[in-house]
């Protein structure tokens, strides 16, 4: 996945692959709602500790270059919050979002997502990618070293899984 240019370093990455039995542009347009990407953060599961977090996203639905979102939420009673934007997109080929400033989670800090989409066959192969640096918060440092990688894996995970449960139908 190719970055964009003026994107800072980030050193921490993980990403998942799939292939999807559908068209770029039918996984593109599934991909670009972002309320299908985000709804692993919108329910209560276990890597959340049983809570969740909301999602508020601007008029132009995360769908545009400059579009904005922000999820808020807690977990284990620590506020959480985090601001991003549409960095790159280019359907039905690739697109990418970043935080905007130092994001209040517990495990990761600032981090570039988005995915690239390829014909592969009659279908499409899907890459999913979270690039990312610990927070510059101790306790959020800490935690990231113990479970950061773990935390972005099921992150991306999730996502792909479930992109393929709903385009494989």
């Amino acid at each position: 996945m190719t970055a964009p240019a003026t994107a800072p370093a980030y050193p921490l990455s993980e990403a998942a692959h799939a292939s999807l039995a559908v068209d770029p542009q039918r996984a593109f347009d599934w991909l670009d709602d972002h309320r299908h990407l985000s709804s692993h953060m919108d329910s209560s599961s276990w890597m959340m500790a049983g809570s969740s977090m909301s999602t508020e996203i601007d008029e132009r639905r995360f769908q545009e270059i400059g579009s904005r979102l922000r999820m808020k939420g807690r977990v284990l009673g620590v506020p959480l919050e985090l601001d991003e934007q549409v960095v790159v997109r280019e359907p039905p080929r690739r697109k990418f979002w970043e935080t905007i400033g130092e994001p209040r989670l517990l495990v990761i800090g600032p981090y570039r997502m988005g995915f690239e989409i390829e014909t592969a066959g009659s279908g499409t192969a899907l890459t999913l990618r979270i690039d990312y640096r610990l927070s510059s918060r101790r306790l959020a440092r800490g935690l990231g070293l113990m479970l950061g990688r773990a935390y972005a894996r099921w992150c991306v995970r999730t996502m792909v899984r479930d992109a393929q449960r709903a385009l494989q139908g």
